[in-house]
């Protein structure tokens, strides 16, 4: 699964991207600063299950601290957006394309209202952040709305004179918007409006299914940006107040990359999410860098947290309903081939099954899947299980890989 941070240009995207990252990513108070995409890797915090089973673990793809796993996810910054994005203005066709990856987004809105819908800077308080929530919204949704229309025709026909499959017409449409079945499906039946034929939808209906589509399958965190400035707090009560579908998370990007950097640098110990931090002993810090760690204090004093890492684990734990699980290939000693105890802490979806992560972990494993083991238990269970959260699981297959 990955997550796209998304917003109108100049809100501080790449700054949050790099705060969540630490992967280098070009920043500047003006617009388009972002081209092409910037990929990296951040981490969500997920409780180990090394305690619960006393044991010492030493994992191959995360941390683990203290019997905290930090899981690791990958985020895609891309090019910020502007009105009409979806006619191709701006970087419209580039940022719209980019979201076709993306299964969830981030939303990076300036919470001051200090930035223009263009990207350029305002006088604080004077933008409404609502404005850009709402932009967004409706430039996904209208690119949407574009790629069926185009084909509408074609789809009618298949429908009244081929008899084809409505659903399975509208998914291959989207197909490249990775859109499944299952999604459209759910959207067909959400609302009254879609319940008829959909060769008798006009435009109306071709929007609103658009839009239910777009909350339910890929779903959005707003992260409110710039929580410092005095503007903000307002801003971020309305954005609650309008739209209580969606986690709203203030958030201080600026601040937690310079923890990230301080801590990176020995300077400091801090972990993302923290609600404060150290100065280590010895730390050569100059009396400017003293003052803006002063500074960040009071906004960690203020707001709990810089918000960042609340924002990244919100849109993979809520809205994507993320669940660790943890598979070893020795079902009794909590390890794989080479002694690692408890190597691993994959990331599913909830409702995935034990075939489901044999797949997810090796292609041959799926192919190959007889039965699963709940190393916890000791139970055999079958291919359709469902696994639950920090589920410590061995796959047998009889391709010969171990699980």
């Amino acid at each position: 699964m990955i997550a796209g941070i998304v917003g109108k240009t100049n809100v501080g995207k790449s700054t949050f991207f790099s705060a969540a990252t630490l992967a280098p990513a070009k920043t500047g108070p003006y617009p388009f600063v972002t081209i092409e995409p910037n990929r990296g890797v951040g981490s969500i915090r997920v409780r180990c299950v090394c305690k619960e089973l006393g044991l010492t673990d030493n994992p191959r793809n995360a941390v683990c601290s203290n019997g905290t796993r930090w899981v690791p996810v990958e985020l895609i910054d891309v090019a910020g957006l502007v009105p009409d994005a979806h006619k191709g203005r701006g970087l419209g066709n580039k940022f719209l394309d980019d979201l076709r990856q993306a299964d969830g987004f981030i939303h990076v809105v300036d919470a001051a209202g200090m930035t223009e819908a263009n990207g350029s800077l305002c006088t604080p308080g004077s933008r409404d952040p609502a404005d850009d929530v709402r932009f967004l919204e409706y430039e996904i949704s209208m690119w949407m709305f574009g790629i069926l229309k185009k084909e509408w025709d074609k789809i009618v026909k298949g429908v009244t004179q081929l008899k084809e499959d409505p659903v399975a017409l509208l998914s291959d449409r989207l197909t490249g918007l990775m859109f499944t079945k299952k999604n459209v499906m759910a959207a067909l039946k959400s609302r009254d409006e879609l319940s008829k034929r959909i060769d008798l939808w006009g435009d109306g209906e071709i929007k609103i299914f658009v839009d239910v589509l777009r909350r339910g399958s890929k779903p959005m965190v707003i992260a409110a940006n710039k929580i410092d400035v005095s503007t903000a707090e307002e801003n971020i009560k309305r954005l609650k107040d309008e739209f209580r579908g969606y986690a709203i998370i203030g958030c201080a990007a600026e601040a937690e990359l310079a923890l990230r950097l301080a801590a990176k640098k020995g300077l400091i110990s801090y972990m993302p999410g923290d609600k404060g931090f150290m100065i280590n002993e010895g730390a050569a810090l100059s009396e400017k860098q003293r003052d803006g760690l002063r500074k960040i204090e009071a906004i960690l004093g203020s707001f709990g947290s810089t918000g960042v890492q609340d924002a990244v684990e919100a849109v993979y734990k809520k809205e994507l309903r993320m669940i660790p699980v943890f598979p070893v290939e020795d079902a009794n000693k909590f390890t794989d081939h080479k002694g690692n105890v408890l190597p691993d802490a994959f990331l599913v979806q909830e409702g995935t099954t034990s075939r489901g992560l044999a797949y997810n972990i090796h292609t041959d494993l799926g192919e190959g899947f007889l039965y699963a083991i709940d190393a916890k238990t000791g139970q055999k269970i079958g291919e359709d299980y469902q696994l639950k959260d920090r589920d410590v699981i061995k796959i047998v297959s009889a391709k010969g890989l171990r699980g």
